[in-house]
């Protein structure tokens, strides 16, 4: 077999991926992909195409139907007992909803070297594409990172309509099969007409962003049928770019790509 340089250390890297598109990889995370000896990777949040960077004779491993404590064996074992380069391919962030508070500890306690390589967000992918800035002077100046309660509850002091009252930029992830609960909760401080983008798989070949009112906000999720893989950003940012609304913008109303 044909061998390859390896300049990364034994040790497990815990990288994000971005929101989809490969473009959107970090230096050192096209680094890492490009030497490491193993990829666990989460194949139903990362696109394939990231693992063409992968070496061709690299161990890659899919996780979606694996317990966190099947993962973390599977890191403990290529990394102490095989002396393995290995990277663990988050989506987005691993600083956001990825579990990795747990991995972390889990490693810590098995002794095993990690790092942490962070990713572009799915909500700067949105903003990026929808050419706005979450932060407009004499606006709005704070951006809150949340979700609503479903399976996993947050915690009280957090609860959706408390975070709703600062009408700040707001960052909706993990909601859409609550979102009628989230629009109302919503509603019960931010106009009906703030506007609303609904962003599907940002960065995939088949994302969809659409940008309704507050008030169409679950009828469109409903509508375009989508589960998971959603990103809500409400913000009256989203109608101050160049001095125009983009709200009834046609552009808004079709997909980016696909």
């Amino acid at each position: 077999m044909e061998t390859h340089p390896n300049s990364i250390k034994t040790a497990v890297y815990i990288v994000g991926a971005g929101p989809g598109d490969p473009d959107l990889l970090t230096v050192k995370a096209q680094k890492l992909l490009s030497q490491a000896d193993v990829i666990l990777f989460a194949d139903s949040l990362v696109p394939e195409q990231i693992l063409s960077l992968c070496r061709v004779d690299a161990e890659i491993i899919p996780t979606a139907n694996q317990t966190l404590e099947e993962i973390v064996a599977l890191m403990v074992e290529r990394v102490r007992s095989q002396q393995k380069s290995l990277v663990r391919l988050h989506s987005g962030d691993p600083s956001l909803y990825s579990a990795v508070h747990e991995q972390m500890q889990m490693l810590a306690e098995a002794d095993i070297p990690f790092e942490v390589v962070p990713g572009i967000s799915a909500f700067q992918a949105a903003a990026a594409k929808l050419k706005v800035e979450l932060t407009v002077p004499d606006l709005v100046q704070t951006i809150i990172l949340t979700r609503i309660s479903g399976r996993t509850e947050v915690p009280a002091t957090e609860e959706l309509t408390s975070l709703a009252a600062h009408q700040a930029s707001l960052c909706l992830y993990l909601s859409a099969r609550h979102i009628e609960n989230a629009q109302a909760k919503l509603l019960e401080h931010y106009p009906s007409d703030t506007p609303v983008a609904i962003c599907f798989r940002i960065g995939w070949p088949d994302e969809k962003i659409r940008v309704v009112p507050l008030n169409q906000m679950a009828e469109c999720t409903q509508q375009e049928n989508l589960i998971r893989t959603t990103l809500y950003i409400i913000s009256p940012a989203l109608k101050a770019t160049n001095g125009r609304s983009h709200l009834y913008n046609p552009e808004y109303h079709h997909l980016f790509r696909g």
